[in-house]
C-alpha cells in the first residue's frame, strides 16, 4: 500500500502568507505543515510516499524534505501539478506512482491528534473499494458532508448550504486501483474543479465505500482561523500520536 500527500494549490485563503511560499510549508506550531500528513502515513506503516505539489515553490519541498530521512524513510517521490484543478485532478497525477496498488491519500493541510493505523489496516484487508474518514464538526457546510440512511452513507454532498448531517469528510481517503479510471470520467464542477466528492460517490453507488469516525481533534489548517487552531492544539496536546485516540469503526466491512 502506498501513500500520497496532496500539497499543491495556491492557498489563496491564506494570502498574503502564501504570496511567498506554498501553504503546506507554513508552520503549524513548531513544524512545517507538510510534516504532519507525512508522519500520519509513516505512523500507519506506509513507507512509499508521493508528494504532489505545485506553484512557484515546489523546489522548497525537496530542500526541506530531501529523501525523507527525518521520517525514517529511504526515499520520497515528488510530482508537479501545473495550475489548479481540484483534489481529484491532483490525485490523477499519482497514477504512475500507485501502479494499481491500494493508496492512502492525505490532504497536505490535515492535522490530526491521533493516528489512522487501524483504519489503514482495515482497508489493507478490504477486498476492494474505498474507505473514508469522518469527523463531527460544528461547520460541516465548509466540507463534503456524509448523508446517511441508517448506518449507510448514501451520498456525499459537497459544501451544502444546509448539511444533512454534522459529519464532514476529512482529507483522508483510501482507494483501490480503480480510482484513476473514475477520475478520468469526471467533468469539472461549477467551481471548475474535478471534485473528490464525485470520486467518493462513484464508490457509494456501487456499494463499496466504508467509513470510520476519527476521534480526537482535527483541523484542515486551510484558513487563518483553522491554522491558528491547529497550532494551538498541537502546542497543547501534540499531534500524530502513536498510541493516542484515533478512530472507532462504525461501518463493518462486507468483505
Amino acid at each position: 500500500m502506498k501513500g500520497i500527500v496532496l500539497a499543491g494549490g495556491l492557498g489563496t485563503r491564506l494570502y498574503p502568507l502564501t504570496k511567498v511560499t506554498n501553504k503546506h510549508l507554513l508552520p503549524v506550531y513548531n513544524e512545517p505543515m507538510i510534516y504532519y500528513p507525512i508522519k500520519t502515513l509513516v505512523n500507519a506503516g506506509i513507507d512509499e510516499i508521493l508528494i504532489v505539489t505545485g506553484g512557484n515553490n515546489a523546489g522548497d519541498f525537496l530542500r526541506l524534505l530531501g529523501n525523507g530521512s527525518d521520517f525514517g524513510l529511504r526515499h520520497i517521490n515528488y510530482t508537479y501539478q501545473e495550475g489548479e484543478g481540484g483534489i481529484a485532478a491532483a490525485l490523477g497525477l499519482a497514477e504512475f506512482f500507485a501502479d494499481r496498488d491500494k493508496i492512502v491519500v492525505l490532504l497536505g493541510d490535515n492535522i490530526i491528534e491521533g493516528n489512522i493505523r487501524k483504519a489503514v489496516e482495515a482497508f489493507r484487508v478490504q477486498e476492494s473499494g474505498a474507505r473514508i474518514m469522518l469527523k463531527e464538526v460544528p461547520d460541516p457546510q465548509r466540507f463534503g458532508v456524509a448523508v446517511f440512511e441508517g448506518d449507510r452513507i448514501v451520498r456525499i454532498d459537497e459544501k451544502p448550504a444546509v448539511p444533512a448531517s454534522p459529519y464532514a469528510v476529512i482529507g483522508v481517503y483510501m482507494y483501490d486501483g480503480r480510482v484513476f479510471d473514475f477520475i478520468k470520467t469526471l467533468k469539472p464542477s461549477e467551481r471548475g474543479e474535478l471534485e473528490i466528492t464525485d470520486v467518493n460517490n462513484f464508490y457509494i453507488r456501487e456499494g463499496n465505500l466504508f467509513w470510520d469516525i476519527l476521534e480526537g481533534w482535527w483541523s484542515d489548517a486551510g484558513t487563518f482561523e483553522s491554522l491558528q487552531y491547529a497550532g494551538n492544539m498541537v502546542a497543547k496536546t501534540g499531534a500524530n500520536k502513536m498510541d493516542g485516540p484515533a478512530w472507532i469503526q462504525s461501518n463493518p466491512d462486507k468483505s
